[in-house]
């Protein structure tokens, strides 16, 4: 793993939540992707080297709405940056970590991505990033 890629905070409402975090970080937002394969709608932010993705559920069954009634907003997954997504999933099952999707999958950001569960990291949901070539 290179870096922490991002981290991921679950919000009810982008309208609400955007405005929020353009005060805080004193940046704007600089992106929103809606991602169908996650059913959820993100907003981006960068300061520095650090990026803050927000997700807004966009279908009260998806993984965000079920995180929210379950636990409230929040902080919601942290991401690493990795060199090559399929050599790093392959060494974290081998490692004994569970692995969420077997292979990886189009994300936010132009990213494959892949979850490991939280059941086998302490309780923190890890999302692994690669830049698509």
């Amino acid at each position: 793993m290179n870096k922490i890629e991002h981290i991921g905070i679950a919000v009810k409402d982008l309208s609400v939540a955007i405005p929020l975090f353009g005060k805080l970080l004193n940046t704007p937002c600089y992106k929103t992707e809606q991602v169908e394969s996650e059913k959820v709608t993100t907003a981006f932010f960068k300061k520095a080297d650090t990026k803050i993705e927000l997700l807004e559920s966009t279908d009260p069954e998806g993984v965000i709405a079920k995180f929210i009634s379950r636990r409230g907003e929040g902080l919601h997954h942290i991401a690493f940056d990795v060199e090559d997504i399929y050599a790093e999933m392959k060494r974290l099952q081998d490692e004994g970590f569970v692995l969420l999707n077997e292979i990886p999958k189009k994300g936010a950001d132009n990213k494959l991505v892949c979850f490991l569960h939280p059941r086998e990291t302490n309780g923190v949901l890890i999302e692994l990033c690669m830049e698509q070539q």
